[in-house]
């Protein structure tokens, strides 16, 4: 198994001057940052993926297309831009994955029941194993977030640790 970490959609645009997101986005933020820093540290994959919708204005550029300071996200770490809930909708996502030898997705990120449930639910029409990190998705809603952990594959940080030894 080798595994990449994807960061869907956590953009200033999504949470700022909304007190519940942010918070939301704070307690999730212990996860993903976490989990980056775990990959970082095995020289696997941390994907940021960014939705982009011009009539919006959510777009390179724009202070509301930009992640949050509060994710350890790094230019370096691979970008894609997307326009379609799944991340893998024409994108050049699953390209990059199996170029650098991925089988296996660990998703975080927001909308729980929107873009993270997409791109999990799309990973596997793509041929990738795929789950989600306990406790780092933010949901549109209170309560979408345990939803969607009910409804897919999940797994703690441990058990995440523990299987990329």
């Amino acid at each position: 198994m080798k595994a990449a970490l994807l960061v869907i959609d956590v953009q200033k645009a999504f949470f700022e001057d909304n007190p519940v997101k942010e918070t939301d986005l704070k307690n999730a933020a212990d996860y993903i940052n976490a989990a980056i820093d775990l990959f970082r540290k095995k020289n696997l994959p941390v994907v940021c993926v960014q939705h982009m919708n011009p009539e919006d204005n959510l777009v390179p550029g724009q202070k509301g297309f930009d992640v949050p300071e509060i994710l350890n996200i790094l230019p370096g770490d691979l970008h894609i831009h997307k326009t379609y809930g799944n991340a893998f909708t024409k994108t050049p996502l699953a390209e990059k994955l199996r170029a650098s030898g991925v089988d296996t997705v660990v998703v975080t990120g927001f909308a729980a029941e929107g873009c993270v449930l997409a791109t999990v639910r799309g990973a596997e029409d793509y041929d990738f194993t795929s789950m989600i990190l306990r406790g780092s998705i933010i949901g549109g809603k209170s309560g979408n977030a345990a939803l969607v952990e009910s409804l897919c594959e999940i797994i703690s940080y441990n058990a995440l640790e523990k299987v990329l030894e």
